[in-house]
């Protein structure tokens, strides 16, 4: 598949399927000798596992990684990085009736109209599963990113459903069962998800990924707009609908006056008095805050009556059954600040190759 893998200077190309024997990653172009933090790694991981509360999925995984090559001593040698991670809590016996037919919301027809042959195991190829060796990479990215400019990538959820946080940035995430930022509407979302999981129903909702500390300078004017390669990582996460950055859809509402963010002089650095452009100007980041949101479909695993057909054309009803997430937004938190730090460590590798070490 040509589509599976991610950036140019720092490469991530990620393997296997939901219900295989394992999963993993191969990096390419991780700068040699950095002593790599296996614990940090291994924190990123159990953020994103199954069976970390009750509205996400059950899935008895244990996300144990080994890595194979590219570590030598614990520091990084030049080489490709290539990590596994065993598949262990899969069910495959509650996907037997779905061999031949179509499951709503999912990929299942799409992937068998282009490829004429899937995986229908947990879906394969196409599963949210893919997701734990993304985590991996990018928890080897932000890890670069924070070694050389102190940068921090924080996501947090700031809307389920139709209600949303009340509150600028991360807020109560860290004290929240769901990654929600406002606490005054914490109880409010328990209840919906409670309600939604008591009847087999599913919910969608909105990540915002705040990132502090980049300088000026990432990203290019044309092709390679640093915006354009964070939507393209983003939207192809499993079940993103929709990426905004700054102002968003809201800049469509505003005179160039009011969108416009001034410049000034604060310590002998160039700032903007406001960040309604969410820290890129023409496609490269200008030193503020880079500041996106993504906007999740509900997980289109339910186990209520759906109407479908299967690959013969026959009119059918499902019932899905297995370990499925009530909100996939709130799992997505950790994947979406790994794909943040994998693009942004991909344009820092870009930047010194063409530009030299600020």
């Amino acid at each position: 598949m040509p589509g599976d893998s991610i950036g140019k200077m720092f490469k991530v190309c990620v393997w296997g399927e939901s219900h295989g024997p394992s999963i993993g990653v191969v990096i390419e172009g991780c700068p040699p000798g950095f002593e790599l933090d296996l614990d940090g790694i291994r924190k990123e991981l159990n953020r994103r596992k199954p069976g970390s509360s009750a509205y996400v999925s059950s899935r008895l995984e244990q996300d144990q990684f080994k890595i194979l090559s590219g570590l030598y001593r614990g520091e990084t040698t030049g080489t490709p990085i290539s990590i596994l991670i065993p598949n262990q809590g899969f069910n495959k016996s509650s996907y037997d009736e779905l061999e031949n037919t179509y499951r709503p919301g999912h990929a299942d027809y799409t992937y068998q109209a282009k490829y004429g042959i899937r995986d229908f195991y947990g879906g394969g190829r196409s599963s949210a599963r893919l997701t734990a060796p993304v985590v991996a990479a990018g928890s080897i990215a932000r890890q670069i990113l924070h070694r050389e400019y102190g940068v921090t990538i924080l996501a947090y959820i700031t809307q389920i459903g139709r209600i949303q946080s009340g509150i600028d940035g991360p807020g109560h995430r860290a004290q929240s069962n769901c990654n929600f930022s406002d606490e005054s509407k914490e109880r409010e979302i328990l209840t919906l998800l409670e309600g939604l999981k008591a009847s087999g129903n599913s919910i969608g909702g909105v990540v915002e990924c705040m990132i502090s500390n980049v300088p000026p300078g990432f990203g290019e004017p044309l092709f390679d707009k640093l915006d354009a390669d964070l939507a393209s990582a983003i939207v192809g996460l499993n079940a993103v609908k929709g990426f905004e950055i700054g102002n968003g859809f809201n800049a469509a509402e505003l005179t160039g006056k009011e969108n416009n963010d001034e410049f000034l002089v604060e310590q002998g650095e160039t700032q903007t008095v406001t960040n309604r452009s969410g820290g890129v100007l023409g496609g490269i980041s200008n030193g503020m805050p880079i500041v996106f949101r993504a906007a999740f479909k509900a997980t289109p695993s339910i186990s209520m009556a759906q109407s479908t057909v299967d690959n013969s054309g026959n009119k059918k009803e499902i019932v899905i059954v297995g370990d499925h997430d009530v909100c996939v937004a709130i799992r997505a938190v950790p994947v979406v600040e790994a794909l943040a730090a994998i693009v942004l460590c991909d344009h820092f590798l870009r930047y010194r190759g063409q530009c030299g070490v600020k």
